[in-house]
């Protein structure tokens, strides 16, 4: 059955269905002003010094010249990247930041989760906030200070470290100048410095975790090995594999500054990676389209990097980044 005047009434409601969201999203915009203004600042954050700057890779496909600008620079497509890839030290610099790279993925990334968990165990409140002080505070040390110390504590002559192995009747061990030991030296530092703040993150997941069920795990009969087994683990699983998900998106990056103090004459040949090429070639060398090239590179295989574990996590039954 038509009723006179359902046309004009559904068309009506379809157009007050249409125009009824804009002032209730305006309302809610201006009932949560103060958190818009709140956001402001970190979008403005991410605007500027994140998104602006990625116009900049457009010169990797040029021979940019600063005094023609990047509209002024021939365009030369994907010649640098070429150069790049048949170049000798391409395989050498892929060698030493990937043994670099999945040093820290073996050795560093597990330490956080393993230190959160025996921080949970703890009972004592005074004496869980005085470890996690105690071992956040390497984070604020500069990896200039860091590398001082390592100097102070392992060189040759004067190291602490080597005086103690002459006293026991040991071999000197020359640390710094060692192309072995490079890695280990490198790698050892990143735990030091970083591990107590990488805790921070888990700390707030095992928090999170629900509490009835270690009641009804000790219900069960279960010790605390178990209960960290069977609870704990399951309960921070999501947040350790986005994490490890975000941490293979920076699988090339490594820090600058340490590997630039850290790396001599001696040990080049296993010390130079990625970041120290970029700044050699792009700062010292002004090859300003090649640089950009090579840290595009880098940008891409983190991409996919993430992509590919993104999709194992969601294959796998897990959330994932995205």
């Amino acid at each position: 059955m038509v009723v006179p005047g359902a046309h004009s009434l559904s068309g009506g409601g379809t157009a007050a269905a249409g125009s009824r969201p804009r002032p209730e999203r305006l309302g809610r915009i201006i009932k949560n002003r103060w958190l818009y203004v709140l956001l402001l600042p970190g979008a403005l954050y991410f605007a500027l010094f994140k998104y602006w700057p990625m116009w900049g890779i457009v010169i990797s496909f040029q021979n940019y010249q600063p005094f023609l600008g990047i509209s002024g620079s021939e365009w030369v497509g994907f010649e640098h990247f070429r150069r790049f890839f048949t170049d000798d030290q391409f395989w050498t610099l892929l060698r030493n930041t990937s043994v670099l790279a999945v040093l820290n993925i073996v050795f560093f990334f597990p330490l956080p989760i393993v230190i959160a968990l025996m921080l949970n165990e703890l009972r004592s409140g005074l004496y869980k906030r005085f470890l996690q002080t105690l071992i956040y505070v390497p984070h604020f040390v500069s990896w200039v200070v860091v590398v001082g110390v390592v100097y102070i504590f392992f060189s040759t002559e004067e190291g602490i470290f080597n005086q103690l192995l002459a006293q026991l009747g040991f071999h000197k061990i020359n640390f710094l100048l060692s192309k072995a030991w490079f890695p280990v030296m490198i790698t050892a530092e990143v735990i030091w410095k970083e591990t107590g703040w990488g805790t921070i993150i888990f700390l707030a997941a095992l928090a999170a975790v629900d509490v009835s069920l270690y009641e009804s795990a000790r219900l069960d009969g279960a010790g605390r090995w178990r209960q960290m087994w069977h609870v704990t683990l399951p309960g921070i699983r999501g947040t350790i594999i986005i994490l490890f998900i975000l941490r293979l998106g920076q699988f090339l990056d490594t820090s600058f500054e340490q590997i630039f103090l850290m790396v001599n004459s001696a040990n080049r040949e296993v010390g130079d990676v990625y970041d120290t090429y970029v700044y050699m070639t792009g700062i010292r060398q002004g090859q300003f389209s090649y640089s950009a090239a090579v840290g595009l590179f880098k940008s891409v295989v983190g991409l996919v990097l993430v992509l590919l574990a993104n999709k194992l996590a969601k294959k796998s039954g897990e959330e994932g980044v995205f």
